[in-house]
C-alpha cells in the first residue's frame, strides 16, 4: 500500500492528492489507491536495467498481493486495487499487547 500511495504523490497530478479506502473481510484485506494521475505506463511492465534506482514499484505490489488491477478514467483519474488473502491460525487468537515503538 505504501507503494501505491507513494506513486499517487509522485504521478498522480498536480495537487498530489490520493485516497485509500480500505476493507477486511471475507478472508481478504481490499485496499485502493485512487489519484488524479494521467493513468500507467504501457504494459506488461518489466524489470527496469539493474543500475536505474525508479520504476520497480508496480512489480513490488505485483510480487506481494494476490491481485492487483488498475483503473483509469482519462481526465479522472488512476486507481490501484490491491487484494491479498489473510489465513491466520484459528487456534492463536489471544489478545496480543502492541510492541512499543
Amino acid at each position: 500500500m505504501s507503494e501505491a500511495c507513494s506513486n499517487a504523490v509522485r504521478h498522480g497530478g498536480p495537487a498530489n492528492r490520493y485516497e485509500v479506502t480500505a476493507a477486511i473481510g471475507y478472508g481478504r484485506c481490499d485496499v485502493r489507491v485512487a489519484d488524479n494521475g494521467g493513468g500507467l505506463p504501457s504494459m506488461p511492465l518489466h524489470f527496469p536495467p539493474p543500475e536505474t534506482e525508479n520504476g520497480r514499484g508496480l512489480l513490488i505490489m505485483r510480487s506481494v498481493v494476490d491481485e492487483i488491477s488498475f483503473g483509469v478514467t482519462p481526465g479522472q483519474g488512476t486507481t490501484v486495487h490491491l487484494r491479498k488473502q489473510l489465513a491466520w491460525d484459528e487456534a492463536d487468537t489471544r489478545p496480543r499487547e502492541l510492541a512499543a515503538v
